[in-house]
């Protein structure tokens, strides 16, 4: 398997240009947000722009005295991130449309307070790695700073509309990693010179420098059987209950299954019986070197977790039902539409689907190598040419 593709070779700017400050705007929720962002940052300073990058949570922006958890007695968006752990997605819908209706009563509050946050921190750049607070970051930019650039990086492989990620009559620019996303930005008559498509979604570069491991050494050494089919089982950061179904239907299946931050869940996994070797782990910093491990990929259809395996020659086995998140729905129509693995209805018929992947491992592999996503290395030269076309509409600008 290959594991490291061609990276982005652009040279960086030279070293006379002056130090820009550019602000990556993410949240915590689901943990992609700012994955994508710290990706980005370090991509950024791998080839040697000469910027300020400075990752802000918008929550802290919002709430700098961290109110909500002083009286509630946790984060806001521990509540979403419990809610995933705990398989409670159905009606998220109908909840997602509340919450917009919400961010709309509080729009004129919002803007104030941003606009203060931009007015003390005076970026350059402006990029947004979230959805929903899209007009509310752009208004109170466009009005405390005028001229600095807003981008709105497009951290699903679609949109969700209305007022998801793209927002309609503002003067922005999009980053998007799909056709789809991109035909949705023209729909919403943004003109093509704003649009920016790149191939993929924002991945860490490690997943493009994974050494590559002796499969089997490493999976003997870990309790693995080396020449098992094994699949990796993981739902992000914060696990999923989903994954003890998972591994009661397929105990005779070889299972890494990565749990997060979920103690509880992993604990209960390593309890159950079990007639194959199984591997399961809390929380990893190294997912390149353990996707490495297995042969396929058994999850929820997120675009980041997704990515990632398709980076590493994993074909995936994700479901698409009433509990899958809306923002989500449309990626299991790209694992079909790239011939990248199963799409199921539910975990049920895992055990079907998993002896389906198994026979058809070579055909998906090689479909996993016609995508090439360089995303994370394409985003800093767009970036670049963002801000030299704002500094060349504002030729008079003071350097800082």
């Amino acid at each position: 398997m290959t594991v490291a593709r061609r990276l982005d070779d652009t040279p960086p700017p030279p070293a006379a240009t002056p130090t820009r400050s550019v602000d990556l705007v993410y949240f915590n929720a689901g943990g992609g947000h700012r994955a994508s962002a710290t990706a980005l940052q370090a991509a950024i300073r791998e080839q040697g722009r000469p910027w300020d990058v400075r990752l802000v949570n918008l929550l802290e922006v919002l709430d700098p005295q961290d109110l909500f958890r002083r009286f509630t007695g946790f984060a806001p968006e521990a509540i979403y991130n419990q809610r995933l752990a705990r398989g409670w997605t159905l009606g998220l819908g109908q909840e997602l449309k509340l919450l917009q209706g919400l961010i709309r009563l509080a729009h004129p509050t919002l803007v104030r307070q941003l606009q203060q946050h931009w007015l003390k921190t005076e970026p350059d750049l402006v990029v947004s790695l979230i959805p929903n607070f899209n007009r509310a970051l752009y208004q109170s930019l466009a009005s405390a700073l005028p001229g600095v650039p807003y981008v709105t990086v497009l951290t699903d492989l679609a949109d969700h509309p209305p007022h998801f990620w793209i927002e309609p009559d503002q003067a922005q620019h999009f980053v998007c990693g799909t056709p789809r996303a991109m035909e949705q930005a023209r729909t919403t008559a943004h003109p093509a010179a704003r649009l920016h498509a790149s191939s993929g979604m924002i991945i860490r570069p490690d997943f493009y420098r994974a050494p590559m491991v002796d499969r089997a050494a490493e999976r003997a050494a870990l309790g693995l059987d080396p020449s098992r089919p094994t699949a990796l089982v993981s739902f992000g950061g914060q696990g999923s209950k989903a994954m003890l179904g998972i591994a009661r239907q397929l105990a005779d299946t070889q299972l890494i299954l990565v749990c997060g931050h979920n103690e509880a869940l992993a604990a209960r996994l390593r309890a159950l019986p079990a007639a194959a070797p199984r591997l399961v782990l809390g929380f990893t910093s190294d997912m390149p070197r353990v996707m490495q491990l297995a042969d396929f990929f058994i999850g929820k259809p997120g675009p980041g977790s997704l990515s990632e395996a398709v980076q590493l020659g994993l074909p995936v086995i994700v479901v698409r039902n009433a509990w899958t998140m809306p923002q989500e729905r449309y990626n299991a129509q790209w694992v079909r539409e790239n011939g990248l693995g199963l799409v199921l209805p539910g975990f049920t018929r895992i055990a079907p689907a998993v002896a389906e992947v198994i026979t058809r491992l070579d055909e998906l592999r090689a479909n996993t190598r016609r995508l090439e996503n360089l995303a994370v290395f394409e985003l800093p030269r767009v970036l670049d040419g963002i801000l030299r076309e704002s500094e060349a509409l504002r030729p008079g600008l003071p350097l800082r």
